[in-house]
């Protein structure tokens, strides 16, 4: 199914809020973002920003209650998944779209073998469901993580938490997605396993042309494995770009902050520079921008209004009315 006028995933204007009590928590406030075939997007940003809500609106598992859409449209190929029946959901997540949960300690039964998960999936979107083809599918994928196959009937406690995310990643790509959503995928990991993790899911991902989108607040994450960056910030993508527009040429006070808050080999400095305050509460976000209590070229405009996103260059936007003291700051 190719539409050369569209996008393989568009999301525009998407807003998710969660109800508790008499409170509102405004999580994801208009997110507009697209995504090419084969293609990889980051969204970067501070923990609480938004991002996992943004992934499980995508997939259709975000909990109701507390948690609601209230408006926006995900279109996968031009079909608009908030709209679509939950028969039709149960056929697209896990076949077209899978995602990679944060924490490979929950995100297994603990009382099912490691197999029976992957062949369980499989089965489920098979044709025939058929169990034994199902297993030898499982028994395949097993091999594809670095799992040897003589595991198949072990259980989740049996692994160390780098064999259970790619148990996990196992499961995501067993039935080929188009789309992978990849939800900080190496958190729990230490950085040596992380790497080969990495480098794991980028090898499957090319190898199967499978469009993904990886949620991280690790920039260098981000360098190895995307083509496209949107930087969210309190429910907001507050810039968007190439990696070389976000790396090369960033824009926003917030961009800058994140990057000004790396340690740096080549600058020699002794100090790391950390981004001042808090994220804003999300029952309570400020009027204006939702940076500016944290800005330091914060002015009244800044304040007020909505701030719209400004092309900058072609594919390159940021959320800011104030983007000239970043120009002499560069200068």
């Amino acid at each position: 199914m190719s539409q050369t006028n569209e996008k393989f995933l568009e999301v525009n204007n998407l807003v998710v809020e969660y109800i508790t009590g008499k409170q509102v928590v405004h999580a994801v406030n208009g997110v507009s973002f697209s995504l090419d075939k084969g293609h990889t997007l980051g969204l970067v940003g501070e923990t609480g920003a938004g991002k996992t809500s943004i992934a499980k609106s995508i997939i259709g598992v975000l909990s109701d209650p507390p948690g609601k859409v209230r408006s926006g449209e995900i279109l996968l190929e031009g079909k608009d998944l908030l709209t679509a029946p939950e028969e039709d959901m149960l056929q697209i997540r896990g076949k077209r779209i899978s995602m990679i949960f944060q924490d490979p300690m929950t995100a297994l039964n603990p009382v099912m073998t490691i197999g029976d998960q992957i062949a369980e999936v499989v089965a489920l979107h098979s044709e025939s469901g058929n169990t034994h083809e199902a297993k030898e599918t499982a028994l395949e994928m097993l091999k594809m993580v670095g799992i040897t196959p003589e595991r198949y009937d072990d259980f989740p406690h049996q692994f160390s938490g780098g064999m259970k995310q790619r148990v996990v990643i196992a499961i995501a790509l067993a039935c080929n997605p188009e789309l992978l959503l990849a939800d900080e995928p190496t958190t729990a990991l230490d950085v040596t396993i992380q790497a080969q993790v990495l480098e794991m899911i980028n090898d499957l991902k090319e190898k199967l042309n499978t469009s993904m989108i990886l949620i991280t607040h690790d920039l260098g994450v981000v360098a190895e494995m995307c083509d496209d960056v949107a930087v969210v910030y309190a429910g907001e993508i507050i810039e968007q770009g190439s990696k070389e527009d976000l790396f090369d040429h960033p824009a926003h006070p917030y961009t800058h902050g994140l990057f000004g808050s790396l340690p740096s080999m080549a600058k020699g400095q002794k100090r790391l520079h950390p981004i001042p305050g808090l994220t804003p509460d999300p029952t309570d976000l400020p009027k204006g921008c939702n940076f500016s209590p944290r800005c330091p070229y914060a002015t009244d405009a800044c304040r007020q209004g909505d701030i719209p996103l400004t092309e900058l260059t072609p594919g390159h936007t940021c959320r800011c009315c104030n983007l000239g003291h970043l120009e002499k700051k560069e200068g």
